[in-house]
């Protein structure tokens, strides 16, 4: 009777998961679709504890275990309650190590326990196999994800030596080489080269990640996700269990059909992104800094007031500096401002805006934006030409022209949004300093633009109490 129980547990657990992964697609839905998964989880979690039984046994040591679970709690909820928008994506980036890190574990152990419960000549090929599969992706999930945590916390550089990717791809086919060695002779001293397969999949990961350039981040943390994934459900076919394994494919599968979207958002092959290191740092202007520009020209606080109170249409692209300055709330304010006065406000929300995927989204529905003005890149380019003020908040790259005009540029080719066609742009920046992908925007120098220079949260506030004045 418990086992049916148990495997009902798993049943509702996994529809959960698809459901609330289902509501994830839609802004309107996704706190609920995240609480529904989360009930999922805590029934599979209780299921396991109290009705799973192996030879008659059942787990029992509830006192690690609830003293492990928690730990977790705690620790989880205090991190993510004080979080900043800004850091978010580094908390992603860190708790997906976690799950990566976790899935590597449960390889260590179950590949300990295969070899003193096993004689050799009687191992099971297919569980060494996905034991194997397990520890490497959950590795490399782990470092990798570890080395961008502290790329986008700025505590680690971009690191490349010469030859670097072909050393990387020789590490991966060797790794590809001891996993079929392990599986198909089984050596004598297996214990060795799986350790040594932990040891090479762990550096991997580092030097998988070192090279890539900042502004590639998104991407990478879309990709790390789908390891995690995988690695996850390797885990849930050793255990044949249900919600593990459904859990696993579902984040894997959503990882990488993100990771393509955001390779086509960028315009560029995944290959292109793991290799062309974009982004990475001063040097990768390229061609794409160094031309001479003209003068760009500045707009005051009460001009800009005039011409937006007095728009029929207003376009506000959000990017990472609005995140740095904790401006969204501001930013909303705005918004209703402006309302009141008939003018008609609407965020045009670039892809790869910030620095994970979805950042902005996530930025402006902690304001309470009403999702229906958020537009994505496709809607937003056509209604471009019929809006009258463009007011652009910490964004750089996502409206650099020079990804359409500037085939020396690194980000040639890259969808941008199309803010020029829009009769008037105003841009919100600190400094004329370049963006994450380090290279200068041609934009700022353009006859319709106006340069509106301070903090966002600041700015927006000044700017809201000229407009109330006017």
């Amino acid at each position: 009777m418990a086992i049916s129980i148990l495997a009902l547990a798993y049943l509702i657990a996994s529809v959960t998961f698809i459901v609330g992964l289902k509501m994830l697609s839609n802004p309107a839905s996704a706190r609920r679709g995240n609480l529904v998964a989360a009930v999922g989880m805590a029934i599979a979690i209780f299921a396991t504890i109290f009705l799973y039984e192996e030879e008659g046994k059942k787990l029992g040591n509830y006192i690690w275990i609830f003293g492990g679970l928690l730990v977790g709690t705690v620790v989880g909820t205090l991190a993510a309650k004080k979080v900043k928008m800004t850091a978010m994506p580094q908390m992603v980036s860190l708790f997906n190590g976690m799950g990566g890190a976790c899935a590597a574990l449960i390889s260590l152990v179950e590949f300990d326990h295969l070899i003193h419960h096993t004689q050799l000549s009687d191992v099971n090929t297919t569980t060494l196999l996905i034991i194997l599969l397990g520890l490497i992706i959950g590795s490399v999930s782990f470092s990798g994800s570890m080395i961008a945590w502290g790329k986008l916390d700025g505590r680690v550089k971009d690191f490349a030596f010469k030859g670097q990717q072909v050393f990387n791809l020789l590490l991966l086919g060797a790794l590809i080489v001891l996993t079929a060695y392990m599986v198909v002779v089984l050596p004598a001293n297996l214990s060795f080269f799986f350790y040594l397969t932990f040891a090479l999949s762990f550096l991997y990961g580092v030097l998988f990640v070192f090279p890539i350039g900042g502004a590639d981040m998104p991407v990478v943390i879309s990709l790390l996700n789908s390891f995690t994934g995988v690695a996850a459900a390797c885990g849930g076919f050793l255990y044949d269990n249900k919600a593990m394994l459904t859990g696993g494919i579902l984040v894997g599968a959503a990882g990488t059909l993100l990771t393509i979207l955001m390779c086509k958002a960028m315009n560029r092959s995944l290959t292109n992104v793991l290799i062309g290191s974009f982004g990475g740092g001063s040097t990768a202007g390229g061609g794409g800094g160094s031309k001479e520009q003209g003068n760009y020209k500045e707009i005051s606080l009460s001009d800009a007031a005039v011409v937006m109170s007095y728009a029929n249409k207003v376009m506000i692209v959000p990017g990472y500096g609005l995140a740095v300055a904790q401006a969204q709330h501001a930013c909303h304010e705005l918004e209703k401002v402006l309302a009141e006065k008939g003018v008609e406000v609407k965020y045009a929300i670039h892809p790869v805006a910030g620095r994970m995927p979805g950042h902005m989204n996530v930025l402006l529905a902690e304001a309470d934006v009403s999702y229906d003005k958020l537009q994505e890149m496709e809607q937003a380019n056509e209604e471009f030409p019929t809006t009258d003020v463009v007011l652009i908040l910490g964004a750089n790259d996502v409206v650099n022209p020079a990804a359409k005009t500037d085939p020396s540029s690194p980000i040639y080719g890259m969808p941008i949004l199309d803010v020029e066609l829009a009769k008037t742009v105003i841009v919100n920046k600190r400094s004329m300093k370049p963006g994450y992908a380090g290279i200068e925007n041609d934009l700022f120098f353009r006859p319709k633009t106006s340069m509106l220079f301070g903090d966002s949260k600041k700015v927006l506030q000044d700017l809201i109490a000229e407009i109330k004045n006017l």
